[in-house]
């Protein structure tokens, strides 16, 4: 059996598209279109050296638009202190007393807490927000006035 270059082409695309598909990198499905338009090259009768050209740049190409598209996009924050991953993150909490090292307990959800101040300034007691959640401990900022 002698298969052609564009089907060896598509054969490489698709084995990529798999490896993606197992790994969830998605570069490598930017590697595929490089082989899609090496597939193309050799339809349209390009010789092997062309074909690897084209394939390598629009593979290159793909790829590096690929990661200044990722490298411009905003960070999400850290899991800690990120609303969609926590939905305690925002919640209000009543401190009654704050320790001298910055802690205090409080009542959340029907438990005890730990907390730490993470505010400008000497902690005062009343509502604070939840910044962040350490493991078991709550960071709390003073709460915005409603």
């Amino acid at each position: 059996m002698d298969l052609s270059s564009s089907t060896l082409w598509w054969l490489l695309a698709g084995a990529l598209i798999a490896a993606e598909l197992a790994t969830g990198t998605f570069y490598l499905l930017m590697l595929a279109l490089g082989c899609a338009a090496g597939a193309l090259a050799a339809h349209t009768g390009l010789g092997s050296t062309a074909q690897i050209v084209v394939g390598a740049l629009v593979g290159m190409a793909a790829t590096a638009l690929w990661h200044l598209k990722r490298a411009r996009q905003p960070r999400s924050a850290p899991a800690e202190s990120n609303r969609d991953v926590n939905l305690d993150i925002g919640q209000t909490v009543i401190v009654r007393a704050w320790g001298e090292d910055g802690s205090a307990q409080v009542s959340y959800r029907g438990a005890s807490w730990s907390a730490a101040f993470d505010g400008v300034g000497t902690p005062a007691p009343g509502p604070h927000a939840i910044v962040a959640v350490r493991g078991s401990q709550l960071v709390l900022a003073p709460a915005p006035p409603r």
